[in-house]
């Protein structure tokens, strides 16, 4: 079953045009990762598919309803979540406070104690600072706390825009291992926007080559980690050069 479908998105900010008739569908439970450079698209292509920008043309459908223009509300009604790269939490507020941020598109009518039950077992650390104000935790701390708050919201579609940025490599192992884990457990459909190429083709079933806003490539991420040209582009020397430097 297909669960996202986007079909020729373009959004444009004023005369430039960011996202260029776009196209991709993600099959119920797969991962699929969206690659590319530095000003891409792929950013303002997730925030188009959650509703946060209007779009031009195309139109996004989620498991078979096409969304048209609906909002972003809406579409977390219908079982679409976003984890934006800046996390966006509310940083006065408690761990725990804004983990239950996420109950509100809760479509399964679970209760709030045993959801967190569920969310501290994959994160224990959240656990431990549950009291803690979220704007006093690490970088990698917050991520989690923004990805515990969609995952608590039981979504169907979970969009993640660059989880790894600014975060030790352990940390974004152990995000990643939690989603991958969460998909194969639970059949969560994940949509990945990431710069690191190798993380995204690793755990991608599917995946697309974006620039200049633009699908250029695409195959499974076997695939497209195995693409020569591909790999001397992203995943040669200087994308080495870099992770080692981020270490």
């Amino acid at each position: 079953m297909t669960m996202l479908k986007v079909d020729a998105l373009s959004v444009s900010y004023g005369q430039v045009c960011a996202v260029n008739g776009i196209s991709f569908s993600v099959k119920e439970g797969d991962l699929v990762s969206l690659i590319g450079a530095n000003g891409a698209g792929k950013t303002t292509l997730l925030k188009a598919v959650m509703g946060a920008l209007v779009a031009d043309s195309g139109d996004v459908s989620l498991a078979g309803v096409a969304l048209g223009r609906a909002p972003v509300e809406e579409r977390v009604r219908r079982g679409m979540y976003l984890v934006p790269e800046k996390r966006s939490l509310f940083n006065s507020m408690t761990v725990q406070d804004n983990l239950e941020l996420g109950t509100y598109a809760n479509r399964k009518g679970l209760h709030f104690a045993e959801e967190l039950k569920r969310i501290y077992k994959l994160f224990p650390i959240l656990d431990e600072r549950k009291a803690q104000l979220a704007g006093t935790l690490s970088g990698g701390q917050q991520q989690m706390v923004a990805i515990g708050r969609a995952l608590i919201a039981r979504p169907k579609v979970l969009l993640l825009d660059e989880p790894s940025i600014g975060l030790a490599p352990l940390v974004v192992q152990q995000i990643m291992d939690v989603i991958v884990e969460h998909k194969r457990q639970e059949g969560l459909t994940v949509v990945l926007v990431e710069q690191n190429a190798r993380l995204a083709l690793r755990a991608a079933d599917r995946a697309y080559l974006i620039e200049i806003g633009k699908v250029i490539k695409e195959g499974t991420g076997n695939e497209l980690a195995n693409d020569q040209q591909l790999s001397e582009i992203y995943l040669g020397s200087g994308s080495r050069k870099k992770e080692a430097a981020n270490a």
